[in-house]
């Protein structure tokens, strides 16, 4: 029982640190209207266990610590937030990767809208594209061949999709 909550703690800080780094070194796309944060691809483990809401929830309040105001660790990591619950709660994996469009368009969109006075609908439409470009269609496709590899499901560990 504690080696296995040991290891829950050991993955859920991996994943937030490769959200970190994977997050940084996309910097010029990580940040502003147009987003393609490669690391939002990380999300979907949501729909395998809600445990990893911790990973992508701590992730991006670091991950935001670089950004352009604090008040994106703040509006940022709630709209990341807001999307793993929907995810854990819808469950159908395809299904799910919309949240993420959904609750960062919006909320990032009003975000820069306030923040640094830009355009509000380009905000949320820009924000929301590249969500669905990383994890709809991305994320999905990294998915797809993850769940082909049952060692890596393993090691992941996720035994199949919530239901």
């Amino acid at each position: 029982m504690k080696k296995d909550k040991i290891m829950w703690m050991a993955r859920i800080a991996i994943v937030a640190a490769l959200y970190v780094v994977l997050t940084l070194i996309s910097y010029p796309f990580s940040y502003g209207m147009i987003q393609f944060r490669i690391s939002e691809a990380l999300m979907l483990l949501c729909c395998y266990d809600k445990r990893y809401t911790w990973s992508m929830v701590v992730g991006c309040i670091v991950s935001n610590l670089f950004s352009f105001d604090l008040i994106d660790c703040i509006f940022g990591t709630f709209a990341t937030l807001l999307a793993c619950i929907a995810m854990v709660l819808i469950k159908k994996k395809i299904i799910s990767s919309f949240a993420p469009a959904i609750f960062n368009g919006i909320i990032i969109g009003l975000e820069l809208y306030f923040v640094i006075d830009a355009p509000l609908l380009l905000s949320m439409i820009g924000v929301a594209v590249g969500e669905l470009v990383v994890v709809v269609l991305l994320g999905n496709i990294i998915f797809y061949y993850i769940e082909k590899d049952k060692k890596l499901m393993e090691v992941i560990g996720i035994k199949k999709l919530l239901k």
